[in-house]
């Protein structure tokens, strides 16, 4: 799926728009196919891992035009290493995707859900919940 950037994403001002497509039922990539430079991240479906409860803040909402029956997706940035259980996930700044009107924006997050959610979690550390549950 092609997605609108709604916000210029730190770094990346000149992409404006992103595709996203399914890796697996956890992992996601997201590319900037529009311009010379590839650009490309790897996602993942945070609610998978852990509770992942967030307030898409409501300028976010205006902006990507979410109501109460829009379809939304959310992906954090996990940075890829080897062994793969030693991958970072920066849980603070979800993408948040609306698939209804195809637009797509990062978002920070502060307050309370920001003291529940860490910037460089390993994905090992859930492998390891996850079994001793």
């Amino acid at each position: 799926m092609h997605f609108e950037l709604k916000l210029p994403l730190l770094g990346f001002e000149s992409i404006t728009q992103m595709k996203l497509t399914k890796i697996d039922d956890i992992f996601m990539q997201l590319e900037n196919d529009t311009d010379d430079t590839k650009t490309s991240f790897t996602l993942i479906n945070p609610f998978v891992l852990k509770p992942y409860e967030i307030d898409i803040p409501t300028s976010i909402q205006a902006l990507l035009e979410i109501t109460e029956t829009s379809n939304v997706l959310i992906f954090n940035i996990v940075v890829i290493h080897k062994p793969l259980n030693k991958s970072t996930i920066n849980f603070l700044a979800p993408f948040i995707f609306n698939t209804d009107n195809n637009t797509m924006a990062q978002t920070i997050l502060d307050g309370k859900a920001a003291q529940n959610h860490g910037m460089a979690e390993t994905i090992g550390d859930f492998l390891n919940k996850n079994k001793n549950d």
